[in-house]
């Protein structure tokens, strides 16, 4: 299983045509989306770029392939544009050789949770990681929209053998093999 995972959209249409053409050249078999889809925030600089409506079609036009999880800028009236569900709080993926656990990270995240030997997959901070802490497994893909630290915007790519976060210059951001 191929999968592409992005997160933090915040209603900004730049980046995802890109992220259309990497879903399709790395053939992907899933979309997780880890919440934030549509707000942009009052204080924001980049509403120029700013297109719910396009959001709303890229997103739906994956809505076979999609998994979604709400964010803490996801309104009930926002997530009823959408042609597919949205998990609520957490989800779970399972994989032939693991589960994976996805979030937005608001709630669950690296300080909080209470597995162990798992991988937990989150957004929220708009800042990418992959963190290796005892018998856990963090991974923040970061945000292909509203990127801090930084850092340019990015996306996170698995494929049953690692994990590697990207940048939409194509750059390797950090990886991880999986045992």
């Amino acid at each position: 299983m191929r999968i592409l995972f992005i997160s933090d959209i915040h209603g900004i249409k730049t980046n995802l045509e890109i992220i259309r053409k990497r879903f399709e050249k790395l053939k992907c078999d899933k979309l997780i989306v880890l919440g934030d889809l549509f707000y942009i925030g009052t204080k924001n600089y980049r509403k120029e770029e700013y297109d719910i409506e396009y959001v709303k079609d890229f997103l739906n036009s994956y809505k076979d392939k999609i998994i979604c999880v709400k964010g803490n800028c996801d309104s009930d009236v926002d997530t009823k544009m959408c042609d597919f569900p949205i998990i609520n709080t957490l989800g779970v993926i399972s994989t032939i050789k693991e589960d994976i656990f996805i979030t937005h990270g608001n709630i669950y995240n690296m300080s909080n949770w209470k597995k162990t030997h798992s991988i937990l997959i989150y957004g929220h901070l708009h800042t990418p990681f992959i963190k290796k802490i005892e018998s856990n497994i963090y991974i923040n893909p970061g945000s292909i929209s509203l990127p801090r630290d930084g850092n340019n915007p990015t996306y996170l790519y698995y494929n049953e053998e690692e994990f590697i976060i990207y940048d939409i210059y194509d750059n390797i951001v950090e990886k991880l093999a999986i045992k």
